[in-house]
């Protein structure tokens, strides 16, 4: 499975971004998909995730609310709209797959990572 994320950008505080997780290789329609974001000088801390079939999804409490998980497995896409953004978003975005959701908030959860997109929010 290979992931691509993309559309991160420079917004100012309370814009709106829409990032979407392309995925190619393997059908991922097994696979749940998750978002993760890096601050500079943070670990990578979960954001959302959504199930195979995009029936369940969670979010960390600090985007929840204003930000939303969804897929189309038809076009193997998974999008984050993130909404009402704050300064303290900024941070590079990343998507992962894995084939479970025993450790879904957790990086060892996940098998297959993209490469990530850099959210700039300006205050």
């Amino acid at each position: 499975v290979q992931l691509q994320a993309s559309g991160g950008g420079l917004v100012q505080a309370g814009d709106s971004l829409r990032l979407s997780c392309a995925a190619s290789g393997r059908i991922v329609t097994n696979y749940a998909t998750g978002w993760f974001r890096q601050a500079p000088g943070r670990g990578r801390e979960f954001v959302a995730v959504i199930n195979p079939s995009g029936g369940v999804t969670d979010y960390d409490d600090s985007v929840k609310g204003r930000f939303t998980i969804s897929r189309d497995n038809a076009k193997n896409t998974v999008d984050l709209q993130m909404d009402s953004l704050k300064p303290e978003d900024t941070a590079v975005y990343y998507c992962a797959a894995a084939v479970g959701l025993v450790q879904y908030r957790s990086v060892k959860g996940y098998d297959y990572w993209g490469q990530g997109t850099l959210v700039t929010v300006s205050s």
